[in-house]
């Protein structure tokens, strides 16, 4: 029945009960917003999609778009590493691109929406630059590192550039500097007035507030993997490494 009742239903209507159905839809390549009047049966069938495929991701959508519930402190540093490496690459992939998106296509047509709408679409995709860059430098610098010191733990390390390595970096430094840069959506929270909105907010608001919401707490989860498991476990690395590294050095 609920099947028979989701085909029939309207677009809009069916992103309005549940707005994480908007980004269900654009995976199917159907933009909500172009969409104000057709139902599910009549867009799917434009699109030659199939109409079961597409309900049953309605049915359960957040079974494929829900942070994972690890028990990441007992998992090694490299494990850690890879599943943060894998949260940037659904960042960038799938869920920055769908926020964009929502945001080029904004049209608020509201008196109260209208300043959000001109100011998210000048800082957004400054954000999105911005934390770009952030997540290739920490791949590039602060995970090589602590690869580096992980492999030279097991013994495979060369003194030199592995003394080089750690002149250079300092764990305890970023850990701090990465802790005060933490809130990186404080801005787009003063635009929004945190993500207010009014009893008669167009449907478009209420779908790019809820994605930047949501994307608010996958990057809190993903601060807390990094202030509180890998930061730690990569210091008591480090000391363990330069424990290691000058015990090597007496013996030379």
């Amino acid at each position: 029945m609920e099947k028979i009742a989701l085909k029939h239903r309207r677009i809009a209507e069916l992103v309005d009960q549940e707005s994480i159905r908007a980004h269900v839809l654009y995976y199917f390549g159907i933009k909500f917003y172009e969409y104000p009047v057709e139902t599910l049966e009549q867009v799917c069938l434009e699109k030659g999609l199939s109409i079961d495929t597409v309900v049953r991701e309605l049915e359960y959508p957040g079974e494929n778009f829900k942070e994972s519930d690890l028990p990441l402190v007992s998992y090694p540093i490299d494990l850690i590493i890879e599943y943060l490496k894998h949260s940037h690459y659904l960042f960038v992939k799938q869920k920055l691109p769908f926020i964009g998106r929502l945001v080029e296509s904004f049209k608020a047509n509201h008196e109260a929406y209208n300043s959000v709408e001109r100011d998210l679409k000048i800082l957004f995709p400054l954000f999105l630059e911005d934390f770009i860059h952030h997540i290739y430098e920490e791949e590039d610098t602060l995970f090589k590192y602590i690869q580096t010191l992980e492999r030279a733990v097991r013994g495979k390390f060369n003194p030199s550039r592995l003394y080089q390595q750690m002149e250079k970096n300092s764990l305890q430094k970023c850990a701090i500097e990465h802790e005060a840069h933490d809130d990186e959506m404080e801005g787009i929270r003063k635009i929004t007035k945190n993500y207010l909105l009014i009893p008669d907010a167009p449907l478009h608001v209420k779908v790019i507030y809820a994605e930047l919401i949501q994307f608010e707490k996958s990057l809190q989860v993903h601060a807390r993997v990094e202030n509180e498991i890998l930061f730690p476990k990569a210091m008591a690395l480090e000391n363990e490494v330069k424990k290691k590294f000058f015990e090597r050095s007496k013996l030379n």
